[in-house]
């Protein structure tokens, strides 16, 4: 299957998604997860951070408490992201592209004491 035809609309993006400082246990206690994204959003827009958070939520997360993840539509407050080891903040944050092969983690930085 075609990554890079954008007529082709089952066109699928390979990303390595991680979690770590307890978010693994909102998606079934699994740290690494291979994600297949579609290319292309219902508009024909590129993939974004964005769009594969709102992946994440509808078909990868097992738990029913998506608001310890994303609150009022956007990635909750204390979530760290880097994009292959570069924090998010420099590569657009939600509005990063997603390139085939990207590897995104996810790591929470609030903990209980």
């Amino acid at each position: 299957m075609s990554n890079t035809g954008a007529g082709d609309s089952a066109a699928t993006i390979p990303v390595v998604v991680e979690f770590t400082g307890g978010l693994e246990m909102l998606f079934a206690d699994q740290r690494r997860h291979e994600v297949s994204l579609a290319a292309r959003d219902a508009a024909s827009q590129p993939a974004t951070v964005s769009s594969l958070i709102d992946h994440l939520c509808d078909e990868v997360m097992q738990d029913g408490r998506k608001d310890l993840f994303v609150l009022d539509g956007h990635l909750r407050p204390g979530i760290l992201v880097l994009i292959n080891d570069a924090d998010w903040e420099l590569e657009g944050e939600e509005a990063y592209e997603v390139q085939s092969g990207d590897n995104i983690l996810f790591v929470s930085t609030l903990h209980g004491g």
